[in-house]
C-alpha cells in the first residue's frame, strides 16, 4: 500500500505548492520540542497526549521517556532525535549554540540534516560524549552501549581519549573492546531504524509547500528554521537557500529555490484565449510517476534547465531563530509514524 500513499502525499503535495499556509509558525529559539509521538510517551511523570497544533517542550533537567512508544524531538534547525521504545534521555541544555543530551535508557537515532558552525549537538551515552562534526545518522545504544555511525561523523570523548568515527564504523563505550573502532553492516537494521528513515521521508515531503508559501508570504529568510505545516499536520525544515539533500538522501528546498523551479508565470491572454497553457488558462505542469522519487526528479530536471537554480549538498548558514515579520507559535506533532 506504501507506493500508492507516496503517489497520492505527491499529488498533494504538488496542489498544495501552490496554496498559501495560514498561521505559519517557526520555533527554532531552543532545542527540545517534541514533534511527535506514538503510543506511550512521557514528559516527566506526565504522559503526552498528541493534539495538532500543539507539542511540549523538554525543558532543562528534564526527562523524556517512552513503553511500548516512540518519539520524534526537534533539536537544532535540521537535527532530528528519534527515541525508540523503552527509552528515555535527560536535556542536559537545550540552547541553540550548545544542545546537549543523556541518553539514561535504550536506543535513539539521530539524523543530522545540517550542522551550523555556530551551533552544536552533544549525546551523553554511560561514559562517552559524542559531538556530531557532519551530516549524517547517528545510532546510540545503551546495552549495550555504543555508537553506530550509518554516516557522517562523530566526534568522541571517551576514558580520557579523543577518537573519530567516520561512517561505517561503530565504537563500543564498554567492555573489552571499549575504545576500538570497528567496521560494521549498515545493511542490518532494525525497527527503530527503518522507522527513522521513514519518518524521514515524511518531513521532507512537507517541506515543498511550505518554502514555496514562506517564499510568497514576503518574508526574509536569513537562517534556517522549522516551519509549521497545517496542511501535513507537522514541522517541517526549511534550509536558508538553495537545496539540501538530506542524511537520508531527500531533499529540503529553500524558499528561493522551490520558487525558482515550481513558479508558473501567470498566462497570457488574447482575444481567442491563453496563450502558452492549457485552453482555461492554466500554467502546464509536466507528468511524473514513482511517488515522491517522481515529483523529485521532474524537479531535478527543471533545476537542470534553468542556471539560475542553485542548489548545494549541505546549506552553510548557521541554523538559529530567524525568520522576520512571521510570528512565533506552536505547531502539532502530526505526520504518520509507522513501523
Amino acid at each position: 500500500m506504501k507506493p500508492y500513499w507516496l503517489a497520492g502525499c505527491c499529488v498533494g503535495l504538488l496542489s498544495l505548492a501552490g496554496l498559501p499556509l495560514q498561521a505559519q509558525s517557526v520555533i527554532s529559539a531552543k532545542s527540545g520540542l517534541v514533534h511527535y509521538a506514538e503510543g506511550a510517551v512521557f514528559l516527566e511523570d506526565q504522559k503526552i497526549d498528541p493534539k495538532f497544533g500543539s507539542f511540549p517542550e523538554v525543558k532543562e533537567k528534564a526527562v523524556l521517556r517512552t513503553e511500548e512508544g516512540r518519539a520524534e524531538v526537534l533539536l537544532n534547525p535540521g537535527v532530528f532525535l528519534r527515541l525508540g521504545e523503552n527509552s528515555s534521555f535527560r536535556m542536559i541544555t537545550n540552547r541553540l549554540i550548545d544542545t546537549r543530551i543523556e541518553l539514561v535508557t535504550g536506543s535513539a537515532v539521530v539524523e543530522a540534516d545540517e550542522i551550523g558552525k555556530d551551533t552544536g549537538v552533544a549525546i551523553v551515552c554511560k561514559d562517552a560524549t559524542v559531538s556530531l562534526r557532519k551530516t549524517g545518522v547517528y545510532r546510540f545504544d545503551l546495552q549495550p552501549a555504543g555508537l553506530r555511525v550509518y554516516s557522517g561523523e562523530a566526534s568522541v570523548q571517551l576514558n580520557g581519549q579523543n577518537l573519530v568515527v567516520p561512517g561505517g564504523k561503530m565504537l563500543p563505550f564498554e567492555g573489552e573492546s571499549a575504545g576500538v573502532v570497528t567496521k560494521f553492516d549498515k545493511e542490518d537494521t532494525d525497527s527503530l531504524t527503518r522507522w527513522s528513515r521513514r519518518r524521514g521521508e515524511y518531513v521532507a515531503m512537507a517541506n515543498v509547500s511550505a518554502a514555496k508559501s514562506l517564499r510568497e508570504s514576503g518574508s526574509s529568510l536569513y537562517s534556517s528554521v522549522w516551519q509549521w505545516n497545517p496542511y501535513f499536520g507537522m514541522m517541517t525544515f526549511i534550509p536558508a537557500r538553495g537545496v539540501l539533500s538530506s542524511a537520508y538522501g531527500f531533499q529540503f528546498w529553500s524558499p528561493l529555490a522551490v520558487h525558482r523551479v515550481f513558479y508558473v508565470p501567470p498566462p497570457t491572454h488574447y482575444a481567442g484565449g491563453a496563450m502558452g497553457g492549457s485552453p482555461l488558462g492554466y500554467g502546464a505542469m509536466p507528468h511524473s510517476t514513482g511517488g515522491y522519487s517522481g515529483t523529485m526528479a521532474a524537479a531535478s530536471a527543471a533545476r537542470s534547465a534553468s542556471p539560475a537554480a542553485a542548489s548545494h549538498s549541505g546549506s552553510t548558514a548557521a541554523p538559529s531563530a530567524g525568520v522576520s515579520s512571521v510570528g512565533h507559535g506552536s505547531g502539532g506533532g502530526g505526520g504518520r509514524g509507522g513501523r
